[in-house]
């Protein structure tokens, strides 16, 4: 082979960094690790891959920088391949723009892709054997087939940048995610403190710049174009950057400096994918919620479920997808690529007649999927005795499906507001919501289910709205408005001579008047809403009347009545099977026998509703029953150490429910000493 020109040693290319590039110090460490020296028997190759604008060319120039101190390289050569470019960087054009960078005439670079990749690799043998290193940052890849001949076979290193996972590559896959909270305001503030070392901005509103941090989706690009145009308008308080991003029709328009565009950069990620995945993409758009799972998807699309996991797949090697690592069948969005998917489906549908029938077609399918599995799950959470949905073979299994669809449903109901989807679902959703002490969502949807009634005239199910929403504001202790939405629930059930309606409105309207400390009302209305349950057959309507019945008895301190009616209470929701009740009555009986000062009894009733309940999830009455029962061992003064115990079951049950404010006083009760016998 003919001999060319030396090559010389000094081979850096690298730019320098902007002052504000921060937050990657993890990343750093572990791509130094692949590339230090004696770290593998051939050449390192890393590849970072990651969505657009997440600051993998910066992050690989960084890299550069820093085995460079190291010592590990005497210098380093860069090419762009341009992967995403309408016309991408051929491997014969790379390895002559890399051949001439190491010194190679151009005269003596040959032809066809054979003979380059031949010197190149010549040319870094020779390198290797006078003791030197290169690092060779291939960026902005599409393809292995781009970056493949690149190469060596041994001693020097590869760094490839790109928006896909390249795994032909054989290559150690970085991962590259958008900047941590903390680290993007500090880039925004650097950025601006280039510009202009005075200013203070991000100083002066902390809370707006985490805010705009985060509807910049933490992502290097957005946030320096953001900074970009609060640098050109230094009297631009964050604040109101922050609202022109909220309030825009789309986050997107506000990210554009006149030389980066966002929407751009992600509208040139669609060009490089088949027409089935562009419109898959799109379809994910009109997703209301922040994920949706395969067979979600497989209903939006109208394709068996094994036929949408491929395309889905494909979305994640592009970048536009991110796949649940927890629940491999669940998939979400960049919130910024969600925002852009979002675009693209009203583009789509403003285009013309059939598209948009099309895709109001698949939302329909979507909502139709989330409607039925609601109302399929809700039927596990209803007193014992009807039918029960086949679609989900136990309690616990329609639990786990509204624990991980819960916020997909809010946004369903939400999206759907005064239809019958709304209404649907904040039918269907009620018993969990309350089930998982969620009060603020069941409230929410109470509400649209009721707003949906009114719109749509559905007077049949409107008192029902009404019921349910004074129930919810009971649950708030907003009592004076539940007491008044129970008041409109029972006169319309009235109207219409409906008697189970108004055995429901009876016996919730007593809870309210309870709370609001009118008792005698409150006997009156349980015992009404008990005979009407007679009335009607349904036993367990008897039996949770005589429970509510039995607890407002103790509270006029008739507790040998209330003993009564709770043992006929308990007795009637053993015939139903409601487990659920028996706790409940368990844990009243306890009271009651508390009150009676029979306190043996009330800790062997205690026991027995913990004992129920340790067998579900309900943990904000597992904390309720746990703090009752260590209540009555505190009053028995016989064994402080089991009462200790009871408060501390009590405060970890209400932590997993999420009441912080009872959690606090079981474990104030725990370290408060017993009283002196």
């Amino acid at each position: 082979m003919q001999a060319y020109a030396a090559v010389p040693t000094a081979l850096n290319a690298l730019p320098g960094l902007p002052q504000e590039f921060t937050g990657r110090e993890d990343e750093i460490a572990k791509i130094l690790s692949l590339l230090a020296p004696g770290s593998g028997a051939g050449a390192a190759v890393g590849s970072v891959a990651g969505l657009p604008g997440v600051g993998k060319t910066t992050l690989a120039h960084a890299v550069g920088h820093a085995a460079l101190d190291e010592g590990w390289f005497t210098g380093v050569q860069m090419v762009n391949l341009r992967g995403y470019d309408p016309t991408p960087v051929p491997p014969e054009n790379a390895l002559e723009a890399l051949l001439r960078a190491l010194g190679v005439a151009a005269d003596h670079i040959p032809p066809t892709l054979d003979e380059r990749e031949g010197l190149y690799r010549s040319q870094l043998d020779t390198l290797a054997r006078e003791g030197q290193r290169v690092l060779i940052l291939a960026d902005n890849a599409s393809t292995s087939d781009q970056v493949r001949s690149l190469l060596p076979a041994r001693h020097h290193a590869v760094l490839v940048t790109s928006r896909h996972t390249l795994p032909g590559l054989g290559a150690r896959l970085i991962n590259l995610h958008p900047l941590q909270p903390d680290a993007a305001v500090d880039l925004l503030h650097q950025r601006l403190e280039v510009a202009d070392p005075d200013d203070r901005r991000v100083q002066d509103e902390p809370a707006a710049a985490e805010e705009l941090a985060a509807l910049c989706g933490y992502l290097p690009l957005a946030l320096q174009i953001a900074a970009a145009l609060l640098a050109d308008d230094p009297d631009q308080p964050l604040s109101e950057r922050v609202r022109m991003l909220t309030d825009a029709g789309s986050r997107l328009g506000g990210l554009d400096d006149g030389e980066r565009n966002l929407r751009a950069v992600f509208d040139e990620c669609l060009t490089r994918l088949t027409p089935q995945q562009t419109d898959l993409y799109r379809l994910l758009g009109l997703q209301p919620g922040p994920d949706i799972s395969t067979p979600g998807a497989a209903a939006l699309v109208g394709q068996p479920a094994d036929k949408v996991a491929p395309l889905l797949r494909q979305l994640v090697q592009a970048r536009l997808l991110i796949q649940n690592s927890r629940s491999r069948d669940r998939w979400y969005m960049h919130d910024l690529l969600r925002v852009h998917a979002q675009e693209h489906a009203r583009n789509t549908m403003d285009r013309d007649r059939a598209p948009r029938r099309r895709y109001e077609q698949a939302r329909a399918r979507l909502t139709d999927y989330y409607v039925r599995h609601a109302e399929a799950a809700d039927t596990h959470f209803r007193p014992p005795g009807g039918a029960v949905s086949p679609l989900f073979a136990e309690r616990e299994q329609a639990m786990a499906w509204f624990d991980v669809e819960r916020e997909n449903l809010l946004a369903t109901t939400h999206t759907h507001a005064r239809t019958q989807t709304a209404l649907d679902l904040g039918f269907a959703l009620g018993r969990y919501l309350e089930w998982r002490r969620r009060l603020q969502d069941l409230l929410t949807v109470r509400a649209h289910a009721l707003e949906a009634c009114q719109a749509l005239g559905d007077t049949g199910n409107e008192a029902g709205a009404w019921t349910n929403l004074g129930s919810a504001l009971v649950k708030l202790e907003r009592h004076d408005e539940a007491h008044e939405a129970l008041q409109t629930s029972l006169n319309l059930y009235r109207e219409t001579g409906d008697t189970t309606g108004q055995a429901d409105a009876w016996n919730e309207l007593g809870t309210a008047l309870g709370e609001l400390r009118r008792h005698d009302e409150a006997h009156e209305a349980h015992q009404t809403s008990l005979n009407l349950y007679r009335e009607t057959g349904d036993t367990n309507g008897q039996a949770m009347a005589w429970n509510n019945l039995g607890s407002t008895l103790g509270e006029l301190h008739r507790h040998d009545e209330a003993h009564e009616a709770l043992q006929t209470a308990l007795s009637l929701f053993e015939q139903t099977g409601d487990t659920h009740g028996q706790a409940a009555a368990w844990n009243n009986l306890g009271l009651a026998y508390r009150a009676l000062e029979q306190l043996t009894e009330a800790i062997a009733a205690g026991e027995r509703a913990v004992e129920i309940l340790a067998q579900g999830e309900n943990w904000e009455h597992v904390g309720e029953a746990w703090g009752e029962l260590a209540a009555t061992l505190t009053a028995s003064g016989a064994e402080p150490s089991r009462a200790r115990s009871a408060w501390e079951q009590s405060t970890m049950a209400y932590t997993r429910a999420g009441n912080d404010e009872a959690a606090a006083a079981s474990r104030a009760s725990a370290e408060t000493p017993p009283p002196s016998p």
